[in-house]
């Protein structure tokens, strides 16, 4: 009986079609590997670095005397941005005449960036403390 032929049972396989996830994994390294985004001046990173200071330095007193994280975020967040801005007016209207945007998003993106750090990590040392009380409580 050499006619019938064996049966093989192979698993189901992948689509042929490429997944969304690899279709936006691919625009995004294209677009941000030739994207005309990436070419910024040296002053950016020192507006980087002036928004991290300022962001970093209003969280901590706006913390330290509310005990609000939202509100520190919020102020931090907004000094950054309208210091950026204020600068970048400055330098726009009344030195060069030319309103740098790069700049001015710098500046907010060393706000953001550590506001956002520091959003996360306060405030942790109190839960900590309290699950530490109530263990002890349950002894």
């Amino acid at each position: 009986m050499s006619y019938l032929k064996p049966i093989h049972f192979y698993p189901p396989t992948q689509p042929t079609q490429p997944t969304m996830k690899f279709i936006i994994t691919f625009l995004a390294i294209f677009i941000f590997n030739f994207g005309f985004s990436q070419k910024t001046s040296s002053d950016d990173g020192v507006h980087f670095g002036a928004g991290v200071v300022i962001s970093g330095l209003t969280y901590s007193l706006v913390y330290a005397t509310t005990k609000n994280k939202k509100k520190a975020f919020w102020y931090s967040l907004g000094l950054s941005t309208l210091a950026g801005l204020s600068k970048e007016i400055y330098d726009g209207y009344i030195i060069s005449g030319r309103f740098d945007n790069s700049e001015f998003f710098a500046t907010a993106i060393g706000g953001i960036t550590t506001s956002y750090t520091f959003n996360i990590f306060t405030g942790k040392k109190k839960k900590k403390k309290k699950a530490q009380e109530l263990a002890l409580l349950k002894l």
